[in-house]
């Protein structure tokens, strides 16, 4: 950790800083996670060790709860999984995923001690927990843990006082981030990582976080790699500047980051981009034509209108309702695309919730044109190399390719390629996706260009004889790596 120092952050606490310079893309720390968990949700889904989604896993034999890849991940899994085996078949169940981490990070600093790591930067009992700052209502569900967590925990185990159960149940609630799949596509599980809560939010910030997950492929587990967080540099970050990360979306106004925050991280941000409102302009704007805009009034009426489809058109997705949905969001953008801006951030989500349908149901030249929207739109608003960004322009190339659109596919996945290769590095596995989607469009597109008709009659015989290979996100995926 020769790269960062702790500091007091002035008007936040204790933060981090560089001691080196740094330049787009580099690797300012690694860390691997103190424990993690997988979502109850997908308990059954996820490898409970390399947290990999798996089409078929092996169920273990004494809790009937931890799923793993093969015997390789169990083996792997068993220091994490060995006592909390046991308490599952005394309790008869498996608690929530807030229980269940509690409950690894109590055993590991128990057997361990609060440091775990020569890296470490900070201990358990340092971080902030925020309880006294939590709502009636959070409070509630947060007893109901504790009662839980008490019935839960063995007798066998170290005995732990309430205070100190509570101190790690509120560090978990404002401090946990959230686990992502072997990708990166998916979040499937949450974990706690010491050093990156240190880390300040910042809305425009200098790094961001990616989950590395290691090499697990070799049978003996004592070549496995750990998973582990990296931060990673956004671009030139100057030796003593401070190290920050954005715990919340910036396709958010100012006055919604700040409530997002406030509620769940329990700060008020005064960054720049939240002092001067950086952009909230065009994130509501109405469209010009011609030198001519909307009044204000038909602006707002638009905005409204867009912001309750986007309820109705979500209850629908989650329903599975795919073409409720495409109807929904075609209504939406036809009333409301002549009068807001192509920067709009209710438009944008229209167009990428439609995009993403429409490739679903493989109606690929409608997907194209909203997913192109889409990714214009954002490239006005977000960071350049931001990861949201990458991924948009990802998707956008891919669903350009299945339109058979080969110039601006190509275009797209060689920008989403060198936005990745700022913020998830050359040996990520969806880097090395887009390294491979490069090398087919560009070959695709010298081949186009030689002769479009036999390009496009070699692309149908490819197409109906064996399936599209070039992955998309799943519809209700999240990306990356992020505060829970």
């Amino acid at each position: 950790m020769d790269n960062v120092a702790v500091f007091d952050s002035p008007g936040k606490g204790r933060g981090l800083k560089a001691t080196k310079e740094f330049w787009a893309g580099d690797v300012i720390f690694s860390e691997s996670s103190l424990a993690a968990v997988v979502f109850d949700s997908l308990a059954e889904r996820i490898c409970h060790s390399c947290f990999r989604r798996q089409d078929k896993l092996q169920r273990c034999g004494q809790c009937k709860f931890a799923h793993y890849c093969d015997r390789t991940c169990q083996r792997a899994g068993w220091s994490e999984h060995k006592q909390e085996c046991g308490a599952i078949k005394a309790y008869g169940k498996a608690p929530n995923e807030n229980i269940r981490l509690v409950a690894r990070i109590m055993w590991r600093v128990d057997k361990e001690g609060s440091v775990v790591s020569d890296m470490q930067l900070t201990v358990l009992d340092e971080l902030e927990d925020h309880i006294t700052d939590m709502q009636e209502e959070e409070l509630k569900e947060f007893k109901v843990d504790i009662h839980n967590f008490l019935d839960y925990w063995p007798r066998n185990s170290k005995q732990h006082t309430i205070d100190v159960i509570s101190h790690v149940f509120g560090v978990i609630n404002c401090n946990g981030f959230t686990v992502s799949d072997q990708r990166g596509l998916q979040a499937v599980g949450v974990g706690l990582f010491p050093n990156l809560c240190l880390v300040n939010h910042d809305c425009w910030p200098n790094c961001t976080v990616i989950l590395n997950h290691g090499n697990q492929s070799a049978v003996n587990t004592m070549f496995h790699s750990q998973r582990r967080i990296e931060l990673r540099a956004l671009g030139k970050i100057a030796e003593g500047e401070e190290l920050t990360v954005s715990y919340v979306d910036y396709m958010n106004v100012s006055e919604e980051r700040q409530r997002l925050l406030k509620t769940q991280y329990f700060f008020d941000c005064t960054c720049e981009n939240c002092k001067n409102r950086t952009k909230d302009d065009l994130k509501m704007a109405g469209r010009e034509v011609d030198g001519v805009k909307p009044s204000n009034e038909q602006v707002k009426e638009a905005t409204d209108y867009c912001f309750e489809m986007l309820d109705k058109m979500e209850k629908a997705r989650l329903n599975g309702d795919y073409h409720e949905v495409v109807k929904i969001c075609r209504e939406c953008i036809e009333k409301t695309e002549p009068i807001l801006a192509d920067t709009h951030i209710y438009l944008l989500r229209m167009w990428s919730t439609l995009s993403e349908v429409q490739a679903y149901l493989q109606y690929f030249d409608d997907a194209a044109e909203y997913a192109r929207k889409m990714v214009e739109g954002y490239m006005k608003l977000y960071h350049p190399n931001n990861a949201a960004l990458g991924m948009a322009a990802m998707r956008a190339g891919v669903t350009h390719w299945q339109a058979g659109l080969i110039e601006v596919g190509h275009g797209m996945i060689c920008k989403a390629y060198a936005i990745l290769m700022v913020t998830h590095g050359p040996t990520h596995p969806i880097t090395k996706d887009l390294e491979a989607m490069r090398m087919q469009t560009e070959m695709e597109l010298r081949m186009f260009k030689q002769n479009e008709y036999v390009y496009h009659s070699m692309r149908e015989a490819a197409l109906k004889n064996k399936p599209m290979f070039m992955p998309l996100l799943h519809l209700g995926d999240t990306v990356g790596l992020s505060h829970q």
